[in-house]
Formats: C-alpha cells, sequence, structure tokens
C-alpha cells in the first residue's frame, strides 16, 4: 500500500463513527466468510481463521451488550446476546460438521447489521 493510501486509511478511520466501525468490522468478516464459502475447502486454515476473527468480534458485542454501562435499551442489548450467542453455537457446528451452506447464516447476519449500522437497513 502507497504512503499516500496508509494516510487516507489511518485518516479514515479515525474519523469513523464507532457504528461506521463496526459495520466495517462485520462487512470484513462476513467478506472473509464468503471467501471461505465460494473456495471451500473444508475444514482448513481459511475457515479456522475466519471463524475466529467472527467469533471474537462477536465476543466483542456480546461483552459491550451485558455491560452495566451500555446506554442502549435492554432490548436491543438482549437482541445483540441472543444473535452473538446463535452465532456461537452456528460456529461450533460448523467446525464439528464443516458444511459450506452453513456459513450463509453468519454471513448474511453479518451483512443485515452492518447495513442497519450504516442507515441502509
Amino acid at each position: 500500500m502507497s504512503n499516500a493510501a496508509q494516510a487516507y486509511a489511518r485518516t479514515s478511520t479515525t474519523t469513523a463513527s464507532p457504528r461506521e466501525i463496526e459495520a466495517q468490522a462485520l462487512l470484513k468478516a462476513a467478506r472473509q466468510l464468503q471467501e471461505v464459502q465460494a473456495n471451500w475447502n473444508g475444514l482448513d486454515k481459511a475457515l479456522d481463521h475466519a471463524l475466529l476473527f467472527n467469533r471474537r468480534l462477536w465476543s466483542i458485542f456480546l461483552s459491550a451488550a451485558e455491560g452495566a454501562d451500555n446506554p442502549q435499551p435492554l432490548e436491543v442489548r438482549q437482541n445483540i446476546a441472543n444473535i452473538s450467542v446463535f452465532v456461537m453455537k452456528q460456529t461450533i457446528d460448523i467446525q464439528m460438521n464443516p458444511d459450506p451452506g452453513k456459513l450463509k447464516s453468519l454471513i448474511d447476519i453479518n451483512c443485515n447489521i452492518a447495513a442497519g449500522l450504516s442507515g441502509r437497513g
């Protein structure tokens, strides 16, 4: 990446709102999962990496939803927690019984939540 591109990337990251950053992270996770799905090799390093990134992201969302200082309404926090738990269970299922079709639900969740965070949903 050129110096100008690196500077732009740093600037765009530092000026993005938390919602935009969350949306970008969800879309990055979705892209990784889509790449694995399109080039399916079963349980391999690429799948492990994509699932780990997605699981870590949703672990962060779950921790934030459970935080006492979270300003979101209780119903929103519960919905985030429920989605997080589903993502964790789906991830375990994919690891135990690899199937590219099972990635669709994770991809769809990430894209839909990202769209909502970006105001496109």
